[in-house]
């Protein structure tokens, strides 16, 4: 069997001519791990997002992914995630850095463009 490449296990890929937009994270949550939220800007404005939670084994479950038109739509996502968040765990989505890595598995710069 095929090992997986460093991009196939990425949640999110930054390509040529993208950029990091955000990271949050919310505090651990017992029994679940921490949901996390990242956030890429495209080539052509809009934003691409993917919402998960992070066991404490690393393992990455319930992946959501999705875009946003613009940054306003972007808060606004973050805005309804807190609130079910607040409501479910009462703990937010905080920002945060993110791990990222090159391909080849080297720490990637802060920004990417």
């Amino acid at each position: 069997m095929k090992q997986p490449s460093l991009r196939e296990l990425a949640v999110m890929t930054i390509d040529e001519g993208e950029e990091i937009a955000g990271a949050w994270i919310t505090p651990y949550i017992p029994k679940v791990g921490m949901y996390k939220l990242l956030a890429k800007k495209t080539k052509d404005g809009s934003y691409a997002w993917v919402h998960f939670i992070q066991r404490l084994n690393g393992n990455k479950e319930i992946v959501f992914r999705g875009e946003a038109k613009d940054k306003q739509q972007l808060e606004t996502l973050l805005e309804v995630a807190n609130g079910k968040l607040q409501a479910i765990f009462k703990v937010k989505l905080q920002p945060a850095d993110a791990d990222m890595y090159t391909l080849d598995g080297k720490p990637a710069p802060p920004k990417l463009q």
